[in-house]
């Protein structure tokens, strides 16, 4: 990458055209919104073309023939006309990202979320700096998107000020925030929202088969501290040493926590330890109010009232702390703040809940069709034929979903595409729908940092623009690319390993289950 004040315009060579490439072409594609209406629109017609081929498929559970459903029949225009509004108000994600977001939300505005990044990065030793970014950036997916717009510059800032470079600090927070964006000790607003994507797409086999919010909990909990070690290599190793020495003009001061931040922290702290010891209270107790009638909890998890409690608990744990900063702080000062805190978010969610609307139509005319499913069932037969099964298999689907990750930036867009069709098809070769979603969180993670079309990618190059004029798109995909595929390979060798150890990757979520 070129430096302020000493580079000179580079040549392009073969990767800058190919990446381009990529951008000119992704840069085409319809809004994630109209694309869902456009694939709609396509399942409707291939449902009328398929059921007059008469395309069928044996129900590998059940032995009940499959067919095609015509949905441009009389009983199937009236489907789509009448339960419109169904399928969007029974649409699993919509009500839990919008719930979890209530919480996050006032978390996020009350300042709670920058000051906790800024207090963990500014406290750490020098020696340890490149950790905490990286680390910092991993957990901030539980506030969404909060780091690209706190922790992202604030890393370029610290590394100018220990007198590192600042695009080594600016790589090294995006790496965490957008490589790691599934990594966290938490469970964050991703995991049900994929959940519920992936419940949906296991419904076509097994209509009580459910994804749990915690499904893919232990893998990531271990992830996060891999995320970091390898961040932190490849940030030490790789990226600073090419950077040199900065040699630019720009400079800023850090602004540490104040004393009434400190305090803001201190207090929500305590308020989240009592919050726990509450829940803890009414699980662990055999007769513990969230604790499942059979007493175990990890058996009975999936009927657990923790389980089922488990969106609201995640939007408690943000907002309780967040009141309570905001109060201490001063950016609450009273209910009106708290209530508008909550609107302004859920107002910022008016995206999401359009392409909640079309994602929704998509999701419910694949299943009316039967196309997913007879799709899942020929597409399992087809690889058992070739013999592509096992971790070959796994490792494959992870590249094709970090491959498309790079033309269509949405996690919970590409998911919803992709689950019906891929769930199934896992399902029927014996790998569990947690197995199928980790293997998507995986490949949708590290090619977030390389994709030109990723909703913030234009916003980090301007950050990096204050250190480097010159910096562009190129430059800044040629600086993340070896964090994608450094991370690429580590995660796939640990998930190799939790494969061959049989660990499971959540609370009662197996990677294998029975053949469908």
């Amino acid at each position: 990458m070129s430096q302020q004040g000493t580079s000179v315009k580079r040549k392009e060579n073969w990767a800058d055209r190919f990446l381009n490439v990529v951008e000119r072409v992704g840069n085409r594609l319809p809004h994630p919104v109209t694309l869902f209406f456009i694939f709609a629109a396509i399942v409707v017609i291939f449902s009328f073309l398929l059921s007059l081929l008469g395309v069928e498929a044996q129900h590998p559970g059940t032995g009940e023939t499959i067919k095609v459903v015509n949905l441009l029949s009389k009983d199937g225009i009236r489907m789509i006309l009448t339960k419109a509004v169904d399928n969007f108000t029974s649409f699993a994600p919509l009500g839990t990202v919008l719930v979890a977001m209530l919480g996050v939300g006032v978390a996020e505005r009350s300042g709670l979320i920058a000051a906790l990044l800024k207090k963990m990065v500014l406290g750490a030793p020098d020696k340890l700096i490149t950790a905490v970014v990286v680390f910092a950036g991993v957990m901030s997916s539980m506030a969404a998107d909060a780091g690209y717009v706190v922790l992202v510059p604030l890393g370029a800032i610290i590394f100018l000020a220990k007198g590192r470079h600042p695009l080594a600090g600016l790589a090294a927070a995006f790496a965490g925030v957008s490589g790691g964006f599934s990594s966290n000790l938490l469970v964050t607003m991703l995991d049900p929202l994929l959940g519920g994507f992936t419940t949906s797409a296991a419904n076509l086999l097994d209509p009580n088969y459910a994804v749990l919010p915690t499904a893919n909990w232990f893998f990531m909990f271990a992830s996060t501290f891999l995320i970091t070690a390898v961040g932190v290599f490849v940030t030490e190793k790789i990226i600073e040493p090419r950077l040199g020495e900065y040699k630019g003009t720009f400079k800023k001061e850090l602004e540490p926590i104040t004393k009434q931040e400190s305090k803001a922290l201190n207090f929500a702290f305590i308020t989240v330890i009592v919050f726990v010891l509450i829940i803890a209270a009414m699980l662990i107790p055999e007769n513990g109010l969230l604790r499942s009638d059979e007493g175990n909890i990890l058996q009975g998890i999936p009927f657990t009232p923790f389980v089922s409690s488990m969106v609201l608990l995640i939007a408690l744990f943000f907002f309780i702390p967040g009141i309570a900063f905001g109060i201490k702080s001063g950016s609450i000062k009273n209910d009106k703040d708290v209530a508008e805190f909550m609107s302004e978010t859920m107002s910022s969610m008016g995206g999401y809940v359009v392409l909640a609307f079309a994602a929704a139509q998509f999701v419910s005319y694949f299943a009316w069709s039967n196309i997913g499913l007879i799709l899942a069932i020929k597409g399992a037969d087809f690889l058992r034929a070739i013999n592509l099964t096992g971790i070959p298999l796994i490792l494959m689907f992870i590249l094709v979903c970090a491959f498309i990750n790079i033309f269509i930036g949405s996690a919970s867009a590409k998911w919803a595409i992709m689950a019906p069709v891929f769930v199934p098809m896992l399902m029927q070769l014996g790998y569990s729908p947690e197995l199928a979603q980790l293997s998507y969180r995986i490949g949708d993670s590290i090619t977030n940092i390389i994709s030109p079309l990723m909703s913030y990618f234009a916003i980090i190059v301007a950050f990096g623009k204050k250190y480097d004029p010159k910096l562009g798109i190129g430059t800044l995909i040629s600086t993340m690319l070896p964090y994608s595929i450094v991370f690429g390979i580590a995660w796939m060798i640990m998930l190799v390993i939790w494969l061959v150890l049989g660990i499971p990757i959540g609370p009662g979520a197996p990677t294998m289950i029975p053949p469908m």
